[in-house]
């Protein structure tokens, strides 16, 4: 009797046994890694998120632009000019490059300003300009590019928390390893997202100017010169060609002196035969 009671409770723990394993795998088969569905599924949340009163209440994202090339009487005063402007609208010089062609010196200047200052730059480095060869004004409209990326951006956030999430709870090493790579693939276009952000808030930020101004070469060498000095200037250069002239001669005087003797020698000679 006491043999079969025992048989029995052997065959009821082995029965536990095996419904808590059975339980168990239930628990290991229930994490599963969220289906790609769901990335869009948090993207539509999000998106129409946007679509409620939040999105009315984001700031607009304007990017502005400026292109201006104007010609200058005196280019220094026009770069100190400029450099008061850059001081007082707390904006800095990108890049710098100055040089001269066949009719003109100038300078090229690009100016990042920030864009609450943009139009008051603009009206200050214009003072004193007759008129513009250039004027390109610009202005861009981000603001649905930035409230879409800025979604994507929170939904990929969400989806990397939800891995997280199921990284605690996984217990196999394979479900580990594939948390992780679908967790370092989600990484990276968050980080590639937030660096489009970044750039994108930086350009809303700051104007880019382009500067060009020039001095006409002309202007600056004669065109006012008087009529005298001009017969005056004439006259140097014609000196100063005979002068060339005279200084080449002095260069082969050898060879002249060896034409004077061989015409000397052939004259003789002719003259000595017709006697």
């Amino acid at each position: 009797m006491k043999s079969i009671l025992l048989f029995i409770l052997i065959l009821l723990s082995l029965g536990s046994c095996k419904k808590e394993e059975a339980d168990l795998d239930m628990k290991i088969t229930a994490i599963k890694l969220p289906a790609k569905r769901e990335s869009g599924q948090n993207g539509n949340y999000n998106a129409d998120k946007m679509d409620s009163p939040e999105k009315e209440k984001t700031e607009q994202k304007i990017i502005k632009t400026g292109n201006l090339r104007f010609e200058t009487n005196d280019l220094e005063a026009t770069y100190t000019q400029i450099q008061n402007a850059v001081k007082n609208s707390k904006a800095t010089i990108q890049n710098d490059n100055e040089g001269k062609d066949y009719e003109s010196v100038f300078r090229n200047l690009t100016v990042r300003v920030p864009s609450q200052n943009f139009d008051v730059f603009i009206a200050s480095i214009s003072k004193g300009v007759a008129y513009f060869d250039t004027k390109e004004i610009t202005s861009q409209d981000v603001t649905a590019e930035f409230i879409d990326l800025d979604a994507r951006l929170k939904a990929k956030k969400v989806l990397e928390n939800r891995y997280l999430e199921l990284l605690k709870k996984a217990n196999k090493v394979t479900e580990m390893l594939e948390i992780e790579k679908q967790l370092s693939a989600i990484r990276e276009e968050i980080e590639a997202k937030e660096g489009q952000l970044n750039y994108m808030q930086n350009q809303v930020s700051y104007s880019t100017i382009t500067i060009e101004f020039y001095k006409s070469v002309a202007e600056a060498s004669g065109a006012t010169e008087s009529y005298g000095t001009k017969i005056w200037t004439a006259i140097k250069s014609g000196f100063n060609s005979l002068s060339s002239l005279f200084i080449n001669l002095l260069s082969i005087w050898p060879f002249i002196l060896i034409m004077i003797a061989l015409g000397y020698f052939i004259r003789k000679r002719f003259k000595s035969k017709k006697i």
